[in-house]
């Protein structure tokens, strides 16, 4: 059993004792202390009433999960709005379109079937800051609860906001609805067997797109690991070839990642959703005469999104890891496009949310209007490859020793600190990032090069490094 409470929220495997999973007594009082804080974030007039969205992806404890935080809410006096099977984009949608106070997210992302969490968002329909997070965290823990009288209590309402969601994709001047209607294409889509299934097919019909369907029936079952990596993906690359699709589309349970698979049945790779929709509105950014353009990604995503930005005159900024951070930094720079190399791509001119709709339609805008295979698309762009590895440690103290003797190191190169260590290597167009995980005693390493080759051998110089100083 797990569970693991982050300034992000609460996730964990249903069932088991008390604080050991994601069971009902956990899932109560967070949410309750999710109301307590959100009365001090928002003070309201005396007899002003509350509203809560709340979204869930398609995964089996979905409906449990679903009615103990909608009671609980209830139970708060706050008036719900349930928005049921909804992907996190339209969720944090919903939360901006209804104009409520905030939004609870029911879903594991990418986590296998038995896994569920509660994601919180504040009026904006974005993720809690930290200092927001961690005050759930502190007043969860002190269980000093306080629910609502009888005549108090809230009210609770169903709407689906998923047409809405797909109108303001559509409605985006960059979505290019002609152009992809004349193009004619054909996908091959893998939901998962999750809210993908249900949202992503009637866009792409309002698209003009022949959409093959792959494991989209909201069942919950997971047809593979529901991580969109390519290991995970080999159904779908064989569905794209045998189909003679023009590419395939991979999401994840909660459709905020999007993963792409070229027409010859090769990964697009995740990194690269990111990089085509940003160097596509770059471009129309430059054509229209768009001054002080910027980008912003996380400190491990590749560094070709800082190469498309500077082709087209731009400006690249880098953000801690995480999305909260990601769009933080996006509205202090005021970025046309960002995002992580997860393939989450997030979209201000809709909201500051990754989104793998709005993701799919500018990807399909800069396709039609390319007028190529998305092989040669691909080939566009500079190549750069990542490796991931890890060090697990029996002492977290080692970890800042190990961050230190790295700076200490590599003092000539350029290093960033402002989550864990980055080391860029400029002249070689290669860096590496090590950052302490928020959960265990892992230092994870990324490292990427121009080519695999070199980013494993940088990787592995790093790994000696470490291991010299865990050897002392």
């Amino acid at each position: 059993m797990s569970l693991i409470k982050s300034i992000s929220g609460i996730r964990g495997t249903i069932g088991g004792p008390v604080g050991e999973g994601l069971t009902p007594m956990d899932i109560v009082k967070f949410t309750y202390a999710y109301c307590a804080k959100l009365r001090e974030r928002r003070p309201h007039e005396a007899g002003e009433r509350y509203r809560v969205v709340v979204g869930k992806d398609a995964r089996l404890s979905g409906e449990m999960v679903e009615q103990l935080v909608c009671g609980t809410l209830v139970a708060c006096g706050v008036d719900v709005i349930k928005a049921g099977f909804a992907s996190t984009p339209t969720t944090e949608m919903a939360v901006i379109l209804s104009g409520a106070d905030g939004g609870i997210i029911l879903t594991a992302s990418h986590n296998p079937r038995q896994w569920n969490a509660l994601k919180l968002l504040n009026e904006k329909g974005e993720f809690l800051n930290a200092a927001e997070g961690q005050a759930i965290l502190d007043c969860a823990e002190s269980e000093d609860f306080d629910f609502a009288p009888v005549d108090e209590l809230g009210k609770m309402t169903e709407h689906d906001f998923t047409e809405e969601h797909l109108n303001k994709v559509l409605e985006l001047p960059a979505v290019d609805l002609d152009a992809v209607r004349k193009a004619g294409f054909k996908v091959v889509l893998d939901a998962v067997n999750s809210v993908g299934g249900l949202i992503m097919p009637r866009m792409l019909e309002r698209m003009g797109v022949e959409c093959v369907k792959l494991n989209c029936e909201p069942t919950g079952d997971f047809a593979h690991n529901p991580e969109p990596l390519p290991a995970n993906l080999v159904d779908l690359s064989a569905a794209v070839v045998a189909n003679n699709a023009d590419f395939g589309i991979s999401v994840d349970p909660d459709v905020d990642r999007l993963a792409l698979i070229c027409e010859n049945g090769d990964p697009f790779v995740e990194e690269y959703t990111l990089v085509s929709v940003a160097d596509y509105l770059l471009e129309l950014a430059e054509k229209e005469g768009v001054k002080d353009i910027c980008t912003v990604s996380n400190l491990s995503s590749s560094r070709a999104l800082r190469d498309v930005t500077e082709k087209h005159g731009g400006v690249y900024h880098a953000a801690a890891v995480g999305e909260v951070n990601v769009t933080t930094l996006m509205h202090d720079k005021g970025a046309i496009i960002g995002g992580e190399g997860n393939g989450g791509v997030i979209y201000p001119a809709i909201h500051s949310g990754r989104d793998a709709m709005v993701g799919v339609a500018l990807f399909l805008s800069n396709l039609a209007h390319k007028k190529m295979k998305v092989s040669e698309l691909k080939k566009t762009y500079p190549e750069y490859h990542i490796a991931k590895n890890k060090i697990q440690l029996s002492d977290s103290a080692l970890i800042d020793k190990i961050l230190e003797e790295m700076k200490n190191v590599f003092a000539k190169e350029d290093i960033n600190t402002i989550d864990g260590v980055k080391i860029s290597f400029e002249a070689e167009r290669k860096w590496v990032h090590l950052r302490r995980s928020n959960t265990e005693p892992i230092i994870r390493i990324y490292a990427e090069a121009p080519a695999m080759a070199e980013a494993e051998a940088l990787a592995e110089k790093v790994i000696a490094i470490a291991n010299g100083i865990i050897g002392k």
